[in-house]
């Protein structure tokens, strides 16, 4: 083929010129190479892997996680999400990016979907990984003496060894969003080798959440524990109306409430200020007391600046020594209120005091109801916290908010708990352990299977003190027993005998049972305290398996493990 000369004087503008020359070179091209004159479109190049992972205890940081994840996306990366405890060491060393969203629960602890993950990083035997790009997001709360420690812990160890920290890592409080999504927004253009941030994530929102709570109606607020108990367990159910709102069984209820007005006054009066006095919004400050700052739990900062002020030596004697547990155990019963009364009034100033103090926080609640069968309504079941100390009546934040002060309405929002589901397969055994308000869950769980017409068999484990005044929900839980829906139902009542017993009690009577239903595919679900129940219980489900199944405590530790990543033992613990 011959290629015609263009001569220079030819009426063609430079931009015609250009694209033609540009054309006809193409021709010479194809045909030099004895090309079709259509040419094969060139290969796009794979898309780069970005490894998202996460540890979530309440949802919050899988949400961010997946919020991190869209946005890699949107830059083109390959986004791979996944909890820590599903990814095992040999495939984090195959991994060349990864941005690590990690909460802490308890008092520095790591989630449950991230515990065997961390167990093998820590361990003698992890791989190097010099050739891994990371990044870790820590969420966590200033209110606990473990502020981020599971993401500290993470970070701190993949430089052990030998992965690239590709930014300081971002450690934030419980007003996380902002913060969490700008540092997402600066870490994926370096993880590209782009410059400049991109466009900062946020999670994924239903148009309900803590700063935007929906405003439920309270239709039911009764009392479930007997008259004479030592706890005051009340059940409470919202109208969802027209919110859109959705729920599923084992997800959490985010109940923002507001300070006691009484306690809020008494608090004025001690800084020397009154009902008039403005507040640091231009509201008057007993407004903001009660709807904007965490006036019950004294911040760390409110805490150091009583102790520089009131002269107090038993406070200050606990503070140099740096003994967190004496410490917590002098606060034990003491609100800001009580602080405040160490000084003299008016000591300190209404804009110094108010800088000391927390925003107001939203309380989380477990639901008990599956909206399968109580389709348009939640339910929680919450204990009311009161006590008497220092002189004075003492009372939780929300739970007493919601027993004698929401009347009528309430803001609340769902929070996701994606960690904690019944059994996607109906068939299942279900094994239940819920002491006192950690029946809540369960209750849902068992109203979510009898609607799915599931054949699996239910046994729930459930206790208190004494089963004359609290063995709540005792009429629908015999209701279940009788049509089947719960197989079995073993009780145990503390003190209702010289000796008590515990629900880790009934569990190991029934150890050879037990082990029979996880040997047949049965899945262990705990709910409540996850400082003594949660712990005994897990203690004694080690203990059951290595008896019953003539095992080592290493063996029964690598059979729970095995259930952990089957997504067969869950925990809702707090």
């Amino acid at each position: 083929m011959r290629i015609p000369f263009i001569p220079e004087d030819a009426p063609f503008s430079g931009d015609q010129r250009a694209w033609l020359a540009g054309f006809l070179a193409g021709l010479h091209s194809r045909h030099a190479i004895g090309a079709t004159a259509t040419a094969p479109a060139a290969e796009a190049k794979p898309a780069q892997v970005m490894n998202v992972l996460f540890g979530s205890q309440t949802g919050n940081a899988e949400a961010m996680a997946e919020a991190a994840a869209k946005s890699a996306r949107a830059m083109g990366f390959d986004a791979r999400l996944a909890a820590l405890d599903d990814v095992t060491m040999a495939e984090l060393a195959a991994m060349s990016r990864v941005v690590i969203v990690c909460s802490t629960y308890g008092e520095g602890e790591m989630p449950d979907n991230a515990q065997l993950f961390w167990e093998a990083l820590s361990g003698s035997d992890a791989p190097r990984l010099e050739h891994l790009q990371f990044a870790v997001l820590a969420l966590g709360d200033t209110g606990y003496d473990g502020f981020c420690q599971a993401g500290k812990l993470i970070d701190v160890r993949l430089e052990q060894l030998g992965a690239h920290r590709l930014a300081a890592r971002q450690d934030c409080d419980v007003d996380y969003e902002e913060p969490a999504g700008a540092w997402v927004g600066t870490v994926l253009p370096l993880l590209s080798g782009t410059s400049g941030p991109v466009p900062a994530p946020t999670p994924a929102k239903t148009g309900w959440s803590r700063k935007n709570p929906y405003a439920a109606k309270l239709t039911c607020n009764r009392r479930l524990s007997g008259e004479g108990s030592a706890k005051e367990i009340r059940h409470y159910e919202f109208d969802l109306g027209e919110s859109g709102l959705i729920y599923e069984a084992g997800d959490a209820l985010g109940v923002m409430p507001r300070n006691d007005p009484e306690l809020a006054a008494r608090i004025l009066a001690m800084i020397g200020a009154t009902q008039e006095t403005p507040g640091p919004d231009g509201r008057p400050l007993l407004e903001a007391l009660i709807d904007s700052h965490e006036i019950v739990t004294p911040s760390r900062e409110l805490i150091q600046r009583v102790e520089a002020r009131a002269r107090n030596e038993e406070l200050s004697h606990v503070l140099k020594n740096g003994d967190r547990e004496a410490l917590d155990a002098w606060l034990w019963g003491r609100d800001t209120l009580d602080l405040l009364q160490l000084m003299p009034t008016g000591t300190l100033e209404a804009q110094d005091f108010t800088a000391l103090l927390k925003p107001l926080q939203h309380r989380a609640y477990s639901i008990s109801s599956s909206p399968k069968a109580h389709p348009g309504s939640v339910h929680l079941t919450v204990a009311s916290v009161r006590y008497e100390g220092n002189g004075r009546a003492h009372g939780g934040v929300c739970s007493t908010f919601l027993a004698d002060r929401a009347e009528e309405m309430a803001g609340i929002f769902v929070s996701q708990n994606k960690s904690f589901r019944v059994p996607a397969d109906d068939d299942a055994p279900l094994i239940m352990v819920g002491p006192g308000t950690g029946i809540a869950p369960f209750r849902a769980f068992l109203q979510e299977r009898r609607a799915r017409g599931a054949k699996g068999r239910n046994w729930l484990f459930f206790g208190d003190q004494h089963r004359a005044t609290d063995f709540i929900y005792d009429t629908e839980l015999s209701e279940m027993s009788h049509s089947g829906l719960l197989t079995r139902l073993d009780l145990a009542f503390s003190r209702d005998q010289a000796e008590k017993v515990y629900v880790q009690t009934r569990m190991r009577e029934n150890g050879k049972a037990l082990y029979g239903w996880l040997q047949e595919g049965g899945h262990f679900h705990v709910c409540g305290d996850a400082t003594r129940m949660a712990r005994d219980v897990d203690a004694a489900l080690h203990e059951i398996i290595a008896t019953q199944g003539g095992m080592s405590a290493e063996a029964a530790t690598v059979y729970v493990n095995g259930l952990k990543r089957e997504k067969r033992y869950l925990r809702d613990v707090y």
